[in-house]
């Protein structure tokens, strides 16, 4: 009787742990479905239009540094700037900790490669994807924008700002093949997961404030 007792309690569990399987799954796989076609691949923009701003969101920096997944990123929203898909850059990332500064590298980046300090905004609470777009339209004001990230990562952003009410496209940053690729993909099926259920939920992000409207000049949001 004890055996089959056991047994009993074996199957029920490995039942639930094959329905959280396949709710997580399909969860992760709908949010990269509904998402796929916003992702613009081979430069093509016509039909791009009238986008308020590029939002590029920080990977992590070294020093002073941005790190390999943050050069590309920024590297490729610079490109789009500098084609005129929109006239505005958000860098949104970590800047929870006066030694830690993902904004401020950003910033400094873009600068170095000619782009006008007045045309970047920096976005020093984009504690998370969610919280990064999120600010983006409460915030900074901004309404259609282009989204900056690796593919892995814009299905969840995209999504995110579908959900929010904001008009998105998204461009990949994927020049080259990144350490530690498989266990981004499997955290990432997670932070799909993650998303959905907040994005029912909408809540506002550790930070909020004033609105400070990325039609205006970028310096405003520098703090040196």
């Amino acid at each position: 009787m004890k055996g089959k007792k056991l047994k009993m309690i074996l199957i029920i569990f490995l039942i639930i742990i094959l329905i959280l399987a396949i709710i997580v799954l399909g969860i992760n796989g709908y949010v990269k479905l509904s998402t796929k076609s916003q992702i613009i691949k081979d430069n093509d923009f016509s039909n791009v239009k009238d986008m308020d701003c590029i939002v590029v969101l920080g990977a992590g920096i070294w020093k002073d540094k941005p790190s390999p997944m943050l050069e590309d990123r920024l590297n490729e929203g610079i490109n789009l700037y500098k084609k005129g898909v929109a006239t505005k850059i958000i860098m949104t990332g970590d800047h929870s900790r006066a030694d830690y500064d993902e904004v401020n590298v950003m910033k400094q980046f873009a600068i170095d490669k000619e782009v006008p300090s007045e045309n970047i905004f920096m976005d020093h609470a984009g504690l998370s994807t969610y919280e990064s777009i999120y600010r983006a339209k409460e915030i900074f004001k901004a309404n259609k924008i282009i989204i900056v990230t690796q593919e892995y990562h814009l299905y969840r952003a995209l999504y995110i700002a579908n959900r929010l009410g904001l008009e998105a496209v998204g461009v990949p940053a994927d020049p080259r093949v990144y350490a530690g690729a498989t266990y981004r993909e499997i955290r990432e099926i997670l932070a799909r997961n993650k998303d959905f259920i907040q994005c029912i939920f909408k809540p506002k992000p550790t930070f909020l404030g004033d609105s400070i409207p990325v039609s205006g000049n970028g310096d405003i949001t520098n703090d040196k």
